[in-house]
């Protein structure tokens, strides 16, 4: 079994999706329920070769399965606003470092990618940190961990279900949501 700081930019991705605080519904699962539902996140050419994590009951860091290609996928927990099933790409881990650092702005390199293809919600669509509200339900989606601003790029700041909207706009967090599986 990993330990919590063995994943470092993984741990902080879950934390940030409210993962930390377990339920019996999430206790009961199974490991191979745990990889299913994370696998529900991407795509097969993703999930082939992902890593799979979640948490245990005591808050730390479990893999479940280990990865050959670079990306995390996430199990997530059931019920809980933002913790959703998820896979990332390692530069989608340094976003996700920065933003729960609440650092000014994030520090990738390069675009990141994160599949949500079982769907997902928050709190907010224009807060990057809220924890509480009426929380926001999206569909199957992914995303492009990188700055977009509307005025730029023409893209709507506006919430929606279809199409392709960006979330945490006016804010250094802001990234591209595409609502479709790819």
């Amino acid at each position: 079994m990993r330990r919590f700081h063995d994943f470092p930019a993984i741990a902080l991705i879950v934390c940030a999706i409210g993962l930390v605080t377990m339920t019996s519904s999430h206790a009961a699962q199974t490991a191979d329920q745990q990889i299913a539902r994370a696998l529900s996140a991407g795509p097969a050419s993703v999930t082939a070769g992902a890593a799979v994590v979640n948490f245990d009951a005591h808050g730390k860091v479990v893999q479940l399965r280990k990865g050959t290609n670079g990306w995390t996928c996430i199990a997530g927990q059931p019920n809980v606003v933002g913790g959703d099933p998820m896979c990332a790409d390692q530069q989608s881990m340094i976003w996700a470092g920065d933003w729960m650092g609440h650092k000014p702005k994030p520090t990738n390199t390069k675009p990141g990618i994160v599949y949500m293809l079982a769907g997902g919600s928050d709190w907010s669509a224009t807060d990057p940190w809220a924890t509480k509200g009426t929380p926001i339900h999206e569909p199957p989606h992914w995303m492009i961990m990188w700055p977009y601003d509307p005025k730029v790029s023409g893209l709507s700041g506006t919430p929606s279900t279809t199409g392709t909207w960006i979330m945490f706009s006016g804010t250094p967090y802001a990234h591209l949501m595409i609502n479709q599986k790819p």
